[in-house]
């Protein structure tokens, strides 16, 4: 706080303390309290509300009758009395039963956590599984390339590549991810490739190939970027030693290169998991909707199609647990810290 003071001064340190609060509490803890408490409760009514309800339903049904059947006997009296009786007594009941009727109650519960069955289960982990592997792969993709940008001895040569794989996301990510759709579709140009070969078709987008290579290209930016800024630090000495002594290829990168690059390699890992997990468009518009479902799509699903934001929520923390799970267990197997994170 002293710190602050003396380099920004105190109104300048009071406005930045309120707007990093509004950020942290407003819109980091507030979102994540209030999805929290919504996937504990839920409106319950007691036992035999229901059946009441259809019991108070018929009774209406049975004045709409009595109604009709009023207008057919107009010239009886002694019917017109007899249904206005009825109708008395009828009104009479409904108004006993409506008293009766209560209404549903907030009830903290951990039944919404239980709608997920077996087969939103066998979703719920696929998608893990397949975001795990879109990382894994984003990794394999990136670290040569993050590594040889790393190497370049001209800072402007490095900056120029990276400024390269920047510019295409300019173009907004429904329009890249449409792109790739065409790519990969029956007809698009890479099947036209494997025509041409003599080779089948593949059938990117039914198989769901195409939302693991489109997942890679939405979400390299941030992988390579993370590794790039660790191993931009290695100092090249390092590696000229390891050669001079003999080491090979891979010896020098599992013994020098991959330990100085453990923090960029876990930012990487855990922001594309993250993104790839969450990931709404990418895997129903490559797919068409045809392939099996993100574990995101039941998600919003519950939440604006069967309007069950109880439900909703409650799946929602169960992939915000999977994912916090996962940074702390990156952070444990590549033997990191939140500060080497940080930096």
């Amino acid at each position: 706080m002293t710190s602050l003071i003396r380099a920004f001064g105190g109104p300048l340190t009071c406005l930045i303390l309120f707007f990093s609060g509004v950020w942290v509490l407003g819109l980091i803890a507030a979102p994540q309290i209030i999805m929290i408490d919504k996937s504990l409760w839920r409106m319950e009514r007691p036992v035999g509300a229901a059946e009441l309800s259809v019991q108070i339903d018929g009774l209406y049904n049975r004045l709409d009758l009595l109604a009709l059947d009023r207008s057919t006997v107009a010239d009886q009296p002694e019917k017109l009395a007899a249904i206005d009786t009825e109708t008395s007594t009828i009104q009479a009941q409904i108004a006993d039963l409506e008293r009766a009727e209560t209404t549903p109650v907030k009830t903290y519960t951990l039944d919404n956590f239980r709608q997920m069955g077996a087969a939103h289960f066998a979703i719920f982990v696929r998608t893990i599984l397949a975001s795990l592997a879109v990382s894994a792969l984003a990794l394999v993709v990136c670290y040569p390339i993050a590594f040889a940008v790393a190497q370049l001895k001209t800072a402007r040569t490095a900056a120029l590549i990276m400024l390269m794989l920047v510019v295409p996301y300019a173009i907004n990510e429904l329009l890249r991810i449409f792109a790739w759709q065409m790519l990969l579709g029956p007809n698009g140009p890479v099947n036209a490739v494997l025509s041409a070969l003599g080779l089948p078709a593949v059938p990117f987008l039914e198989s769901g190939a195409g939302v693991f290579i489109a997942m890679v290209y939405a979400y390299i930016l941030f992988m390579v970027f993370p590794l790039y800024n660790v191993l931009e630090t290695l100092d090249k000495n390092q590696i000229e030693a390891a050669r001079d002594l003999g080491a090979p290829v891979w010896q020098i990168h599992r013994r020098v290169v991959i330990p100085h690059a453990r923090p960029g390699i876990a930012v990487g890992c855990i922001m594309t998991f993250m993104l790839s997990v969450g990931s709404y468009s990418v895997p129903y518009i490559m797919t068409r909707g045809t392939a099996a479902p993100w574990f995101t799509q039941l998600i919003y699903n519950r939440f604006f199609e069967a309007t069950n934001w109880n439900v909703g929520a409650a799946y929602a923390l169960s992939l915000l647990i999977v994912c916090m799970i996962f940074v702390f267990l990156m952070m444990r197997l590549l033997k990191v810290s939140l500060k080497d994170i940080a930096k």
